[in-house]
Formats: structure tokens, C-alpha cells, sequence
């Protein structure tokens, strides 16, 4: 049941983050920058403390007590994260948007799902997956195995969105809303995405940083709640710190754009439906960070290992390409296409079910 019960908050989470771009949509006579930081501001700044603080008694004082190197390492790998985020457009400006997100969604989950696991192989703490347990272990080998099979149906997603770019002559569109003009540069763009798949990864990574702070949250709920599980909002205080990293790339990189962009004026042009595009930004913006919120509730029924984040990716790309047919983003198309993305769908939801059986077998 509790397995169960994370998948089925993954999945909220998931379709939080494939969902969050649509009120963006909405958005009329800004600049990409403008509306995109606004939305940040919720996602990043005033959302996060305000989650802690209707979950968490007293979580400030967690992180003041909480040593300077945490607090540093974690903040570090959200402002690494905010990078990958940004070179994201890169990626898929030098491959094309479908290669490009297919490399670096893919890349993130596999990063994001392993490299935890062979740091504690090397530096071990209770509690904490291995390497060695994952590759050693029933359980761990059906977990990589839905790893490979949810990586073949970002493949498959990939190919069909080259194949509607080819019949459609269309611009794509990265996850941010924005055009992508592509040159294709196929040497210099695998390198970019390579290095953004890392680096959108360091979520997961902050996240482990940051644990401690979560550690405490929890064992001061299960003392007071004793016989009740582990508590589903213990990582909405490490969402703080990582997200304060975040904020400082996109902030300083938003800000540059505006500058450079002379799109300072946007924020009040009253040409442009000021109040509706405030409050499409900022429900963008919390959407965005739902998609965290229930990631933890769906790790603390799940542990914070592989499946977690294979998971969490899944449910993301599932959503995003369910949401293109929705859409009707794929009107058009060949059916050979419209197979192909329908494949990929159907793929990638058999790999959820196989980390979800894998997870099952702890």
C-alpha cells in the first residue's frame, strides 16, 4: 500500500511539473524573462517557506541550526540545478528540441537516479541505497531494469517529436514555452547536453545535501506522532535552501535579459493585462512547485533512492506528452508518428509500473 500510495503522489507531482507551463500560455504582451521570473519568485521565494511553515512548527529554527557546509553544499546544487535549467536551451537550440530534450530528460533521470547511490557505495550512511545494493539485489536490478525500459520511451518520444518537426515544419518549443531556433551543431550540442542533463540532476543531489535538516523535521513529528510512519513533509525544508540557489540563477540571468532585452517596462506596462498576468505567472509558478511538494510526499513513502527520481522523471515526461496530444499539438502528423508517441507513452508507463513493482520487493 505505501508503494502504492508513492506512485500515485509522484504522479501528482509529476503532472504538477508537465502541467505548470500552461498558465503561461495565458500570458500576453510580456517577454519570456518577465513572466518567467515572476513565476520564479512564487516557485522559488514565497511558496517554498510558506509550505514549510503550514508543515513544519518552527522550521527556521531547523535550519539555523543546521551547520554552515550543509546549508552551502545544498544551496550550491540548486544554483548548479537553475544552470542546467538554462543550458537546457542550448541543447536544444545546436539538436533540435525533440533530440535535445530526449538527451538531457534522460540524462537527468539516469544521473539523477544513480549517482546518489555510488557516492554512498563509497561513503556509506544508514539508510541509503548503494550502488552495490541496487546491483546486487532483486529489487535493485528490477529498478535499473525500468530505468532502461523508461529511457527507451524517452527515445521513442524523442523520435516521434523529430519526426512532427520534419511533417510539420514547425519550431519547437523547449519546456520553458519559448521558440527554439535550432542550428544544428550536433558535436557542440551533445556536449551542452550532456552538461545540462548533469546539472538539472543536482536536484536530487541537493536534496540529499541537504537531508539532515529533513532528518530532523522527521524525527521530531514521529516523536510526537509515534506508531505513524515517516512524515510525508519533511523535505519541504531542504525545497528552501535548494530553491534559494535556483532563484539566484534565474534572478541574475532574468535580469540580464530584461536589461539586455530593454524589457524592464514590461512589469508595469499598462498596455498589457497587468493583473491577469501576474496571476497567470504566479499560478505557473506554484504549480511548478507542487510538483516538489508531493515528490516528497511520495519519497517518504518510497525512500528517497533510484525509484524515487526514475519515478518523478517518468511521470513528468508522461504528462508533458499526454498534455501534446490533449493539446492537439499533434495534429497532422502521419500515423506512423502518431504510433511512435503513443509507444513511447505506453513504454514509459510500463516502466513506472516495473519501479513500482521493483520498489514493492524492498
Amino acid at each position: 500500500m505505501q508503494v502504492i500510495l508513492g506512485i500515485i503522489y509522484h504522479f501528482i507531482g509529476g503532472f504538477a511539473s508537465g502541467s505548470f507551463y500552461i498558465p503561461f500560455k495565458k500570458v500576453r504582451g510580456w517577454a519570456w524573462e518577465s513572466y518567467w521570473i515572476v513565476g520564479g519568485l512564487f516557485s522559488w521565494l514565497i511558496v517554498p517557506p510558506l509550505a514549510a511553515y503550514l508543515t513544519i512548527p518552527d522550521f527556521s529554527a531547523i535550519i539555523k541550526s543546521t551547520g554552515g557546509s550543509i546549508l552551502a553544499l545544498t544551496y550550491l546544487f540548486g544554483v548548479l540545478w537553475g544552470i542546467g535549467g538554462l543550458t537546457y536551451g542550448l541543447g536544444v537550440r545546436y539538436l533540435g528540441v525533440s533530440l535535445g530534450s530526449s538527451i538531457i530528460l534522460g540524462l537527468c533521470m539516469v544521473f539523477g537516479a544513480l549517482i546518489p547511490s555510488i557516492f554512498y557505495n563509497f561513503f556509506p550512511k544508514e539508510g541509503k541505497d548503494t550502488f552495490s545494493m541496487l546491483i546486487h539485489s532483486q529489487w535493485g536490478l528490477t529498478v535499473i531494469g525500468g530505468l532502461l525500459i523508461c529511457v527507451f520511451g524517452i527515445v521513442l518520444c524523442g523520435k516521434a517529436g523529430m519526426m512532427k518537426e520534419k511533417e510539420l515544419k514547425i519550431i519547437g518549443t523547449d519546456p520553458h514555452g519559448v521558440e527554439a531556433s535550432t542550428e544544428y551543431k550536433f558535436g557542440l550540442g551533445l556536449f551542452v547536453s550532456i552538461i545540462s542533463g548533469i546539472l538539472s540532476a543536482c536536484f536530487n543531489f541537493g536534496i540529499e545535501a541537504g537531508k539532515s535538516m529533513a532528518d530532523v523535521a522527521n524525527n521530531l513529528w514521529k516523536a510526537g506522532h509515534p506508531g505513524q510512519g515517516e512524515f510525508l513533509f519533511q523535505n519541504n525544508i531542504i525545497y528552501i535552501v535548494i530553491l534559494w540557489g535556483g532563484l539566484t540563477t534565474n534572478f541574475i540571468w532574468c535580469m540580464i535579459l530584461n536589461s539586455r532585452n530593454k524589457t524592464f517596462g514590461d512589469y508595469t506596462n499598462k498596455k498589457t493585462p497587468l493583473f491577469s498576468n501576474y496571476i497567470f505567472s504566479a499560478l505557473a509558478g506554484i504549480t511548478w512547485f507542487l510538483q516538489f511538494f508531493f515528490y516528497g510526499m511520495g519519497e517518504s513513502k518510497m525512500g528517497n533512492g533510484a525509484s524515487s527520481w526514475i519515478l518523478h522523471m517518468a511521470f513528468i515526461i508522461l504528462v508533458a506528452n499526454a498534455w501534446g496530444i490533449v493539446l492537439k499539438e499533434w495534429k497532422g502528423v502521419s500515423n506512423k508518428t502518431k504510433t511512435t508517441i503513443i509507444s513511447g507513452i505506453l513504454v514509459i508507463i510500463i516502466a513506472v509500473l516495473v519501479v513500482g513493482y521493483g520498489n514493492s520487493l524492498k
